[in-house]
């Protein structure tokens, strides 16, 4: 019998190995957060990119922010403001502002 993992790992797991499906990922929350429980899917997305993308540390460095502040901003409890979720979501797709703007 195989093992189960839980939906975290799994997804982590595919968006390690897939960088366009990351990104289509991401945008895919970002376009569903005004849906009933959009906006926690959108910062669930925004954890486990990060998390495929190298982890908090990497996300905090990219986006020139402390990993306290970041770590804080996408845990289950975060508050985050429009303006860390804008620059967290820039640093984990560089190109956003290319291909959302169109």
């Amino acid at each position: 019998m195989k093992a189960s993992r839980n939906h975290d790992d799994a997804m982590i797991d595919m968006l390690q190995h897939d960088p366009e499906f990351a990104a289509t990922y991401l945008r895919t929350a970002l376009e569903e957060i005004s849906i009933p429980g959009g906006e926690v899917a959108f910062l669930a997305a925004l954890r486990q990119v990060a998390q495929a993308r190298g982890g908090i540390t990497q996300l905090a460095k990219n986006a020139n922010m402390k990993r306290e502040a970041v770590s804080r901003a996408l845990s289950t409890r975060g508050n985050p403001t429009l303006k860390t979720l804008a620059t967290l979501y820039r640093a984990l797709l560089p190109d956003a502002g290319d291909k959302d703007a169109a």
